[in-house]
């Protein structure tokens, strides 16, 4: 698919691997709801992103993904602005143990929330132009960070859900692409406060920095490249993407049938 005139909706679009998102999307041509709740980060990068794009081309939202009300005005506004609605990025993401009810609500329950809510928008069976779906998951979605089992969880369900929703796509002609880019550490602010949010499991500190050492560090550049591919290549759908230092390659699942 080219993203040429293409109407995206990215959630934790303000910093980290969302900003740099925001950025590619931009930069191949298409037009861009930001969705985050820091609201001056927000207005900030969107002042930056008018003057070197335009004022046509961005439009950028409060919203707790946490929050049904909050995610479903801001789709219904991108679609008024835009006129439809042919990519969503579910972003938002925290890593904060000690804090894990709001872990597994903003990571996966706000993934399941964004998705549900774009369908109204993007199915071909609600009328929709159909489109893709890339939801933000982690290598953790694939295998364990010892020190972060909530973090994990949350990430091995928003992989789950991925593939089951590409499928069900497949299946209800819905017309939607669904896939799951997996980042391993990347220079990010949740990376760097990471050590300060391990909650019970801060002996295990250690094991994550070997696990750094091993697979290296990324740019969210690397990540936001790496999402192009699954965006713009029709063959992908269920995928799960792993993104290693100036690596990557797609994780294999057995089969069931």
């Amino acid at each position: 698919m080219a993203l040429n005139g293409k109407v995206a909706v990215v959630t934790g679009a303000a910093m980290g691997i969302g900003k740099a998102i925001t950025e590619m999307l931009l930069q191949n041509g298409a037009k861009v709801a930001l969705l985050d709740v820091n609201e001056t980060a927000g207005k900030d990068f969107m002042e930056a992103l008018e003057k070197q794009y335009g004022q046509e081309r961005t439009l950028f939202m409060i919203c707790n993904v946490e929050s049904e009300e909050q995610l479903k005005a801001a789709f219904q506004k991108t679609a008024e602005t835009f006129g439809g609605i042919d990519i969503l990025c579910n972003n938002a993401g925290i890593l904060n143990e000690s804090a894990w009810e709001k872990t597994v609500s903003i990571n996966l329950m706000g993934t399941i929330r964004g998705t549900y809510l774009a369908l109204e928008h993007m199915s071909k069976l609600s009328g929709g132009r159909g489109g893709v779906i890339v939801n933000t998951a982690s290598l953790a979605g694939v295998g364990p960070l010892m020190s972060c089992p909530v973090y994990t969880a949350t990430k091995h369900g928003v992989v789950g859900f991925t593939r089951t929703m590409a499928a069900i796509s497949v299946a209800s002609g819905y017309g939607i692409r669904v896939n799951a880019l997996c980042p391993g550490f990347v220079q990010t602010e949740l990376f760097s406060c990471i050590t300060a949010k391990l909650g019970q499991y801060c002996q295990l500190v250690d094991a994550t920095q070997q696990l750094v050492e091993k697979i290296g560090i990324s740019t969210v550049d690397e990540v936001a490249e790496s999402l192009l591919e699954l965006l713009t290549d029709e063959t992908k759908n269920g995928e799960a993407l792993l993104v290693f230092q100036q690596k990557r390659q797609y994780a294999t699942f057995p089969s069931l049938i």
